[in-house]
């Protein structure tokens, strides 16, 4: 069940930083939950949230780097905005190609703050909504038989039936039978609909 009151996850040692932002944050009715490092995040990282996480670059054991890389390993999809004292320009590019929404530096005014977690808020919600679709198509592609799959895969490249059937090395009816079979079992109502649940599931 997804949690949908976004909430913003803080992970900062520094435990007068933590106070700050959250006291920034909860003054403008966000609810903010920190923690003192990215190990204690991950240990109680929820994975149903809307939300974003301001992850400071410099912290003891796990620094911001490696707790982003992690993230995306465990595929927990929640938007990052750094928020570092010590940062540079390599280090924030680095972090932006990784897929970072953001890049602050201490200290950060309240307005700034709040303008960043704002935008991650709504690009949390989209790529929640994406996860959501991605998940419900990948279950419908599972029930597909391998050539089933094969089948699709080529009609939604926009191949007719007699294409399909000579690369497959299948009859004409024997297409017309799996495209019926795959429209019933991913509750497609027509191709571009299919080509919609391929491309969400992953298959093209």
């Amino acid at each position: 069940m997804i949690n949908h009151d976004p909430v913003v996850f803080i992970v900062d040692d520094d435990p007068a930083v933590r106070d700050s932002l959250t006291l920034m944050l909860e003054q403008a009715d966000i609810s903010v939950q920190s923690f003192e490092s990215g190990e204690a995040f991950l240990s109680a990282c929820p994975l149903d949230y809307s939300g974003c996480i301001i992850i400071d670059v410099r912290m003891p054991e796990m620094n911001g780097m490696q707790l982003q890389e992690e993230l995306s390993q465990r595929k927990i999809v929640l938007p990052i905005i750094f928020l570092t004292g010590h940062g540079d320009i390599p280090m924030s590019v680095r972090a932006i190609k990784a897929g970072a929404m953001d890049f602050l530096t201490k200290p950060v005014t309240r307005e700034k703050l709040l303008s960043c977690v704002r935008s991650a808020i709504v690009e949390s919600k989209k790529m929640m909504n994406e996860a959501a679709h991605n998940q419900v198509a990948t279950s419908r592609l599972e029930k597909l038989t391998e050539r089933e799959r094969e089948v699709m895969a080529l009609a939604v490249q926009g191949h007719s039936n007699k294409e399909i059937a000579s690369c497959l090395n299948i009859s004409h009816r024997t297409v017309e039978i799996h495209k019926s079979k795959i429209m019933h079992k991913t509750g497609a109502i027509n191709l571009l609909d299919l080509a919609r649940i391929a491309r969400d599931g992953n298959l093209t």
